[in-house]
């Protein structure tokens, strides 16, 4: 059984997040790092499309492949591929990507892709799995992906898949998000010799907002010029910048909408950006 035709016709929104924080706390003997970092979710991202196949035809199509990405390689495909093995369906699917977000800029958009295929064909394919078996299915394909899943703003541990909600700690807030032209490769940042790996750890019971850093910013500043570049330019207008993930987007929080614009409008000549809002909470968690 699948969902009704209504359900098929809408659009699936796959929302941008930003670290608050990100801390290396140390390492697994697998090489996973472990971390201590909050995530939030912006309204801002990709939206995602469906379209069933005939019946009898299992197939996973992409209609809107990604520049440089194998088919057999994009997430979208894989978490659908994924969803569809472990719940046994033999129904297939043509996936429709508006793609919004950068690829390699810390914005966790190929996570929140992935996250969203797996909501939505597990009501569009009638599955009804639970969420804890949908973020299991959604770690084996990225460690970002969970929380997207999860669904709430969250101080996460671990390798980024225990969380901790914390929507009452966040305030409403505003974000300007900068994006540097250039792609950062997260293996290739926590790779680096030069990332700090020994930050102390800290109870998710004490943070607060604006505290901690990003480890992994100086590493990538010292690679890539353009986020220091980026990083400069906000800080100089808001006062604090920190960048998000392994970059390369940086951002500011401002608390109200007319401050994040007025910082947008007086963005240089070839800097790009975009003012979200910060969110209570993933637009397809309820």
């Amino acid at each position: 059984m699948i969902a009704p035709q209504g359900d098929w016709q809408r659009g699936w929104p796959a929302p941008a997040k930003i670290n608050l924080f990100l801390h290396v706390v140390g390492r697994r003997a697998d090489g996973y790092h472990l971390l201590q970092t909050v995530f939030r979710f912006l309204d801002h991202g990709d939206t995602l499309r469906f379209t069933p196949r005939a019946e009898g035809d299992a197939a996973i199509v992409l209609a809107t492949p990604l520049p440089g990405v194998p088919p057999d390689s994009d997430l979208t495909a894989r978490a659908a591929r994924c969803l569809q093995q472990a719940a046994g369906v033999r129904q297939g699917v043509t996936i429709m990507l508006d793609k919004r977000l950068p690829m390699g800029g810390g914005l966790g958009g190929g996570s929140s892709d992935a996250a969203t295929v797996l909501l939505a064909l597990n009501r569009l394919w009638d599955i009804n799995l639970p969420s804890q078996e949908l973020q299991k299915i959604g770690l084996e394909l990225g460690a970002d992906v969970p929380i997207f899943i999860h669904g709430r703003n969250a101080f996460a541990e671990g390798i980024g898949e225990r969380f901790s909600d914390i929507g009452a700690l966040l305030p409403p807030a505003w974000y300007l998000v900068l994006v540097p032209p250039v792609a950062v490769a997260t293996a290739d940042i926590f790779r680096s010799t030069a990332l700090r790996r020994d930050t102390p750890v800290i109870s998710s019971g004490d943070w607060r907002p604006g505290m901690g850093h990003n480890d992994l910013e100086p590493v990538v500043v010292d690679l890539f010029p353009e986020v220091a570049r980026h990083l400069d330019w906000l800080r100089g207008v808001s006062g604090e910048a920190r960048m998000s993930g392994s970059g390369a987007c940086v951002f500011a929080e401002f608390s109200g909408k007319a401050g994040a614009l007025a910082a947008y409008d007086r963005l240089p000549p070839g800097m790009q950006g975009f003012v979200a809002r910060g969110l209570e909470r993933h637009p397809l968690r309820d």
